[in-house]
C-alpha cells in the first residue's frame, strides 16, 4: 500500500476512535489526578495525559526520525479542559502530519531512545500502525480507573454498565 493511501486511512480509524476517547477524557476531574489503584500503577493524571499525547507521536514519528524519551518534553496540562484540548490539539497535529505524508517517507527508519541508546528501531509506518493500539490500551486502562473511582464509563465499542445507549454517550 503506498504511503498516502495508508495516511488516509490511518486518518480514518484515527476519527473513528476519537469520540469515545474524548467521552472518556472529559469525565477525569483533576482532583482525581493523583489517585493510584496499586502502588506499581501509574497515576491517573499521568495516565490521561498520557491518551491525550499519543496522537501526537503520529506527527512526531512521521515528522521526525526518532523520539527521545529524556528529552521529550510533557506538557502539564492542570484541569480536565486543558487536557481535552491538549487531545484535540494533538489530534489535528496528527491529521496535519498524515496528510502531509510524502511517497516513500514511511519506510524510513523511526528510533525510540533514552538518552541517546536506541530502546527500538523500526519502520515509520510500523511505529505509526502500533499507536492507535496504544491509545485504546491506555484508553482500557482508564476506564477501569473510571470504574474504580465511580465515574460513569461512556459507551465504547458498545453499551457499557453505566451507559446502555449503542454509539451516544453521555
Amino acid at each position: 500500500m503506498n504511503d498516502k493511501v495508508f495516511a488516509q486511512q490511518f486518518a480514518h480509524e484515527l476519527d473513528m476512535e476519537i469520540p469515545s476517547t474524548l467521552k472518556c477524557l472529559e469525565r477525569i476531574s483533576s482532583e482525581l489526578y493523583s489517585y493510584k489503584p496499586h502502588d506499581r500503577s501509574m497515576e491517573l493524571g499521568y495516565l490521561t495525559l498520557l491518551v491525550a499525547e499519543i496522537p501526537l507521536w503520529i506527527a512526531l514519528i512521521t515528522e521526525q526520525d526518532e523520539i527521545d524519551f529524556s528529552t521529550y518534553q510533557h506538557r502539564q496540562p492542570e484541569n480536565t479542559q486543558q487536557i481535552v484540548d491538549l487531545f484535540h490539539d494533538n489530534v489535528a497535529k496528527a491529521k496535519q502530519a498524515l496528510a502531509g505524508v510524502k511517497e516513500g517517507a514511511l519506510d524510513k527508519p523511526f528510533y525510540l531512545k533514552k538518552a541517546g541508546e536506541v530502546l527500538l528501531e523500526s519502520t515509520k509506518r510500523e511505529q505509526i500502525e502500533s499507536t492507535i493500539n496504544h491509545m485504546v490500551h491506555h484508553r482500557g486502562q482508564l476506564s477501569v480507573y473510571m470504574r474504580l473511582n465511580d465515574i460513569a464509563v461512556p459507551s465504547i465499542y458498545g453499551p457499557s454498565a453505566d451507559d446502555r445507549s449503542y454509539g451516544g454517550g453521555k
